[in-house]
Parts: C-alpha cells; structure tokens; sequence
C-alpha cells in the first residue's frame, strides 16, 4: 500500500507526500534490518567470540563451524544496516561504521555488530515500554 500511495502522490506532483513516504519506507526497512542484526547478533554471541568467514565467500566441500556462519550472517546483516543508514541518514546514534566489503577484516566485522547493539539500546531506550 505504501507503494500505491507513493505512485499516487507522484503522479499528483505532491513532492512533500512523496518525501514523506519515501521517508516512511525507508525507515520501515531500516527497522526490519535492526531487528533482524539484533536477533542474530545475540544469537552469535552465545555461541561465544571468534572468527568470521571471509569475504567474498568461496563454497568448499568442507563444512564451517556453526558458531562461525552464525558471526558472518550477523554481521553481514548489521554491514547492511550500517550501508542503510548512511545511504538514507536514518542512524540515532551517528558514528556510523563503515559498510562491509570484500576483504573486510574481523574488526570491521565486529564494529557492524557493536554498531547494531549501540543503535538497538538506544531505540530500546527511546521507545519505553517496548
């Protein structure tokens, strides 16, 4: 639905409904990223501190550790949210990391996932009773 009303916004020239819906979408996304980096995050982090498979990923016959795959989905995700809110400015807390790319290293790695947390604790805080 947000879609047809960013169309019929569009078509009617109305520039500051479309800034608004295109800001609404936006923001919908970006809640859909945090939640999902959240959750594997504290996933992750049960399964304790280590290493992440490399960037780009090359398929091999031999199996990774759990614990592993776990750490690179998370923060593949959490460079992802990272890659949003400085695409669409939609970070609260600022200082927003650098996206993940190719070759990253595992402190890249890791300061998407502290990222993710920081930006968490602050939505938590901002939202009482949630």
């Amino acid at each position: 639905m947000d879609r047809h009303l960013l169309a019929g916004a569009h078509n009617a020239g109305r520039q500051d409904g479309v800034d608004a819906q295109a800001a609404s979408i936006a923001m919908e996304c970006r809640d859909d990223l945090l939640d999902t980096a959240v959750i594997l995050d504290a996933l992750a982090l049960c399964h304790g501190h280590g290493s992440y498979l490399p960037r780009p990923y090359q398929e091999t016959s031999t199996r990774n550790p759990r614990d592993v795959e776990l750490r690179t989905d998370a923060s593949d995700v959490a460079g992802e949210l990272a890659r949003h809110d400085q695409q669409y400015g939609t970070s609260t807390i600022g200082d927003i990391p650098c996206p993940l790319d190719d070759g990253c290293t595992d402190k890249e790695r890791d300061a998407v996932r502290v990222y993710v947390r920081r930006e968490w604790i602050t939505r938590q805080e901002s939202w009482p009773g949630i």
